[in-house]
């Protein structure tokens, strides 16, 4: 009784032991292709890469170049990011994207 109700579904223990296996192995590959200057720290940003020494994410570079800055422009816009920040920003958002994919899992 107390194991069904523990573990009322063996497949989904299967699909959710076969995402965090999936998660783990894409950690692992993040941190092989993050540039050097992107961290990712759990207490900066609720663990949002960012640029070095800063707070400031990728995704808020991304967005100013949604907006229509340019490389050059957004170090203009945040004390402590360098051209090369902003390069590396977009350089880890292209390694991300590029590497994306689509697991199937079969019953």
């Amino acid at each position: 009784m107390f194991l069904s109700l523990c573990i009322p579904h063996i497949p989904n223990i299967l699909e959710v032991s076969m995402q965090k296996v999936y998660n783990c192995i894409m950690k692992i590959n993040v941190m092989k292709q993050t540039p050097n200057n992107i961290t990712i720290k759990p207490e900066v940003r609720f663990g949002k890469p960012t640029v070095e020494n800063t707070r400031v994410t990728v995704a808020d570079i991304l967005n100013l170049l949604k907006a229509g800055y340019t490389v050059d422009d957004i170090p203009k816009q945040y004390i402590g990011i360098t051209k090369a920040g902003t390069v590396s920003a977009i350089e880890y958002a292209a390694n991300i994207l590029g590497k994306e994919e689509i697991l199937s899992i079969s019953r």
